[in-house]
């Protein structure tokens, strides 16, 4: 998918998500999916599903039943692992202060997992 296909608040999103530390995109799936990694470990996918832009986010299990619970826009992620995955329908319902939150979160999830010497590394080496 290419970024200018994406509507103007799924775009501030997607640079958000290229503003962490490490952050790279990669379209291992196609150019229909904007994979966002740190260290080679997915963090953040952007899509398209029936005509909305989607973002599928990593996220801590008993969190992720709790915003399914509390927001119907958020659904287990769509092709992911559903216990650690979150699919965002991103159709304005979530405030996007929030979706940088769970973006936060999805990041700072996947990198305290990077081995050590990666955390402190040279992002170079990634």
């Amino acid at each position: 998918m290419e970024e200018e296909r994406l509507n103007l608040n799924s775009r501030d999103l997607y640079l958000y998500c290229l503003t962490k530390p490490g952050s790279i995109e990669d379209y291992p799936f196609g150019a229909d999916v904007i994979v966002i990694k740190v260290a080679s470990k997915i963090f953040a996918l952007l899509s398209r599903r029936h005509g909305q832009d989607i973002l599928s986010l990593k996220c801590d299990p008993d969190y992720s039943e709790l915003l399914r619970q509390q927001c119907p826009s958020i659904t287990p992620g769509y092709h992911l692992n559903k216990r650690h995955w979150n699919t965002l329908l991103l159709d304005g319902s979530i405030p996007e202060r929030e979706i940088r939150g769970l973006i936060d979160h999805s990041y700072e999830l996947v990198y305290k997992s990077l081995p050590r010497r990666k955390r402190m590394g040279d992002q170079e080496d990634w």
